[in-house]
């Protein structure tokens, strides 16, 4: 089996639209961010957590934020997310990059060991591996992976040019897969509906319900989650009307980094 470098890396920011400075708003005692990155790091198959935020002053906070932990942050263009996450992964020599967001604090360590194992085990043709498509979601939101090369994004950083790609990082690749076979990972369940995502405050409201019923603990798992959902559908209702984005859409971007930046 093959031995890459893996480094995940946790996308933040403090200027979401919907919800501001929702990375560190308090999830039972502690920030959104700090779930994610500490779970992820749980996952035995990665090298390294790294968390890319923007250059924006309103990201200070976030960086500020890695430092009290000792979490290893990089600072790269604001709405180039593309380019930020080639950068932050060529930053920590990456040979493998796992794609996750810092609004996604139940991102479970099994979902990330089996996607980077797969990725790794993987036929040599594959360039993508992740359990979620915009178009077809078994596993909940808020549980999304996609691993794939540094050398298949440094591609994407090259020749996507439209914004949702820029934004999204992934869509490039899984838009073209005569050039970028992917391997879709399903759950064998049909869970894509459950929000477990922070978009919005109905979101957190949510998050803060199922924390709390795990009192002490942030090593539940997602199959544990999905129980407590089963347990107590009531749960699912509180923010079932909160949209979720089409990948195609995008902010407006700003230019794109300068590729040797």
């Amino acid at each position: 089996m093959r031995t890459d470098r893996v480094v995940a890396v946790v996308q933040a920011r403090m200027g979401s639209k919907r919800l501001p400075g929702k990375v560190l708003a308090d999830l039972c005692g502690k920030p959104v961010l700090a779930w994610v990155v500490d779970r992820a790091r749980r996952a035995r198959r990665v090298d390294e957590v790294l968390v890319a935020t923007t250059t924006d002053s309103e990201d200070d906070a976030v960086e500020e934020f890695c430092q009290r932990r000792g979490d290893r942050c990089f600072r790269g263009h604001p709405t180039d997310v593309l380019g930020r996450i080639v950068r932050a992964a060529r930053a920590s020599r990456a040979e493998v990059v796992v794609r996750i967001t810092g609004d996604c604090p139940w991102i479970d360590p099994e979902l990330i060991d089996e996607a980077v194992q797969a990725f790794l085990t993987a036929d040599s043709s594959v360039a993508l591996v992740l359990n979620r498509l915009p178009w077809e979601r078994t596993y909940p939101i808020g549980t999304d992976v996609e691993v794939c090369s540094l050398a298949s994004l440094e591609t994407a950083d090259l020749e996507a040019r439209e914004p949702h790609q820029r934004e999204h990082v992934m869509p490039f690749l899984y838009e073209n897969p005569d050039r970028f076979p992917y391997l879709h990972l399903r759950s064998g369940g049909d869970y894509g509906a459950l929000r477990w995502t922070v978009d919005e405050a109905a979101d957190l409201r949510v998050l803060r319900s199922v924390c709390s019923k795990f009192p002490g603990r942030d090593t539940f798992t997602w199959l544990e989650v999905l129980e407590l959902f089963e347990r107590e559908p009531e749960l699912a209702t509180g923010n079932a009307s909160v949209p979720h984005r089409d990948h195609r859409q995008a902010e407006p971007p700003s230019p794109p980094a300068e590729k040797g930046a």
